[in-house]
């Protein structure tokens, strides 16, 4: 986790360009909103943070920011206040339900819906300032592909898409991950899909997900881009409750399917990715 990342210098495209991924720094992203992303950035680190990992989940989705609303969670400083130098960045990291910590950013920032050169050096600086503190850092980003979404899933060693079963998710899921293929030069994605209707059935989704991107996508060296099936988040009733009680899910009701399903997630990503705490 000692990687410092150093930004390309005297580009206007700086967006576009593949950064340097700092350590083990998980981007949770999706093609559309309302997938679940999340729910399952919290509800991951509280299962990684049970299994020993010291974990810090990042909210990058600066302008609509949400994390706050499911951990039920409220701030004096935000991330807002981290960039303005208004508070230092030890001051704004939070304990959370679950064992975790966060770092959260403030609700309807226009300032944060495109990436100014200044919110993308400060990024950075908090990224590099981060990530030699935690065995893994989640960035809980936006949805889609602007700039400032890009941005912050470049900074991620490994990305996590997250879908649905719906048509219209699995359709922005295929654009975003063809856009970062593009501009990032990714060559492995894992997916996760949420809300799954029956045992299996993801793995089904994210085979035929992989067959259109061997058909129309290839990476920088002509080589296709492989999609990793992390795992599926059944449909479960106890994840609605918890939404709507503001509780994190993992603490109120852990051995219900949806908590099985994603302290197993957090199994397979100790088994690819994230060495197990010792």
């Amino acid at each position: 986790m000692n990687d410092v990342l150093t930004p390309p210098t005297q580009n206007p495209d700086a967006a576009q360009v593949p950064l340097k991924p700092l350590g083990k720094v998980l981007a949770v992203t999706s093609g559309k909103g309302g997938v679940g992303k999340t729910f399952v950035s919290a509800n991951l680190a509280a299962a990684l943070a049970k299994r020993g990992h010291k974990v810090l989940v990042l909210d990058a989705d600066l302008g609509l920011a949400n994390l706050d609303v499911v951990l039920n969670l409220y701030p004096k400083i935000t991330l807002h206040d981290v960039f303005t130098g208004k508070a230092r960045l030890d001051e704004a990291i939070l304990p959370a339900p679950g064992g975790f910590s966060v770092l959260l950013a403030g609700s309807g920032m226009v300032e944060y819906s495109r990436l100014t050169s200044e919110v993308r050096n400060e990024f950075l600086r908090v990224m590099n300032s981060l990530v030699p503190n935690y065995d893994v850092v989640i960035l809980d980003t936006g949805a889609g592909i602007s700039d400032v979404v890009l941005f912050a899933v470049s900074l991620a060693s490994e990305v996590l898409m997250v879908a649905t079963p719906e048509p219209t998710s699995l359709t922005d899921a295929y654009a975003t991950i063809k856009v970062l293929v593009g501009q990032q030069q990714r060559q492995v994605i894992r997916v996760i899909i949420n809300q799954a209707t029956r045992p299996g059935s993801g793995a089904a989704i994210t085979n035929q997900l992989q067959q259109v991107l061997d058909r129309f996508v290839v990476t920088g060296l002509n080589q296709p881009i492989r999609l990793v099936h992390l795992g599926d988040i059944p449909v479960d009733p106890e994840v609605r409750q918890a939404i709507m009680r503001r509780q994190l899910m993992m603490q109120a009701t852990p051995g219900c399917p949806a908590g099985m399903a994603l302290t197993q997630l957090a199994r397979n990503l100790e088994d690819s990715v994230i060495p197990r705490a010792a």
